[in-house]
């Protein structure tokens, strides 16, 4: 079934409002992964259960500081794609989407390398707890490792947008999302991983 849109021909008042909500609904969700991780935390894990939100919840800031700078740069490469696209340069549509996947692969990669000697310093600057600090190195440290994997979706879903589909990456998150959480509980409550558990299932 064709779920994409043309963007090029006919009016635009009835593919806008189908174009954004699927993109709304992913940013949203998108959030709600490092959530999860702070509630199935705060509620199941076997030993300081605050202290354990408290690890997981001083990272979102940072996450999300992350996460929104490269989704600025997975829009410049949809712009980039939808141009060629509009101008039926199938070359040029190649050459972008080629780029745009390499790119956040080894974006992704180097800041996976760097963020394993970064964390720290980050988050003395942030002022974290001592009895938090541990947890929450652990828990940003994992977590920056699946960077070119989390880059890569988000390059991805910029470039299905750019031929004006919006439902795939959409679902792919709602199906990632529940995974995360059936994960989480499997980390958590099976196998004792705490804070540990949250970052590697996510």
């Amino acid at each position: 079934m064709r779920t994409s849109m043309d963007m090029l021909n006919g009016s635009l008042w009835d593919k806008i409002f189908k174009f954004s909500m699927p993109v709304a609904a992913t940013a949203i969700l998108e959030q709600f992964f490092t959530a999860t991780d702070v509630v199935i935390a705060g509620n199941f894990a076997n030993g300081d259960r605050t202290a354990a939100m408290a690890a997981v919840g001083t990272d979102l800031p940072i996450i999300g500081m992350i996460i929104f700078l490269f989704l600025g740069l997975a829009l410049g490469s949809n712009v980039v794609i939808a141009q060629s696209i509009g101008r039926r340069d199938t070359e040029g549509v190649k050459k972008a989407v080629h780029t745009a996947v390499l790119l956040s692969l080894i974006i992704g990669i180097a800041v996976a390398v760097f963020a394993q000697f970064a964390v720290v310093p980050i988050l003395g600057l942030l002022e974290i707890p001592a009895e938090v600090l541990p947890s929450a190195v652990m828990y940003l440290r994992i977590y920056f490792l699946g960077m070119p994997i989390i880059l890569l979706y988000n390059f991805e879903a910029a470039i299905f947008r750019s031929i004006g589909e919006t439902q795939k990456p959409l679902m792919a998150l709602i199906a990632a999302s529940l995974v995360n959480i059936v994960l989480d509980l499997f980390f958590v409550c099976v196998c004792k991983l705490d804070v540990t558990g949250v970052a590697i299932a996510t």
